[in-house]
C-alpha cells in the first residue's frame, strides 16, 4: 500500500518539474493563447471527477470531498479558460465608431 502511494507522490512531483520545464520555454506572446487552449482540456477532470465519484460504491467523506473540490476547481479552470480566450479574441477586433459620429466629428471629412 505504501508503495503504490510512494509511486504515485513521485509520479505527481516528476509532472510538477517536467510541467515547469515544458511552460518555462514557452514565448511570451504564446503563453495565453496555449494556456487558454489547455484550460479548456482541463475539462477532463471534471468528467473524470464525475465518472469517479459515480462508480465508488460507499465513498468515505473524504473522498467525497476530494471529487467535489475535484469537480469545483475544474469547472472554474474551463470557465476561466474560455473567458481568457475571449479576451484574448476581443483585443483584435477593431473598434466600433460611436453611433452618430459624423465625418466632421473624427476628423476624417472637410477640407
Amino acid at each position: 500500500m505504501y508503495t503504490e502511494l510512494l509511486a504515485n507522490i513521485a509520479i505527481l512531483v516528476l509532472s510538477g518539474f517536467v510541467g515547469f520545464a515544458v511552460i518555462s520555454k514557452v514565448p511570451n506572446t504564446l503563453h495565453t493563447p496555449l494556456m487558454s487552449g489547455t484550460n479548456a482540456i482541463h475539462g477532463i477532470v471534471v468528467l473524470g471527477a464525475l465518472v469517479t465519484l459515480g462508480n465508488v460504491s460507499d465513498p468515505s467523506i473524504l473522498t467525497q470531498i476530494i471529487l467535489f473540490v475535484a469537480v469545483v476547481f475544474g469547472t472554474l479552470n474551463v470557465i476561466g479558460g474560455f473567458v481568457v480566450t475571449d479576451r484574448m479574441l476581443g483585443m483584435f477586433k477593431g473598434k466600433k465608431p460611436a453611433a452618430g459620429a459624423s465625418s466632421a466629428d473624427t476628423g476624417k471629412g472637410g477640407k
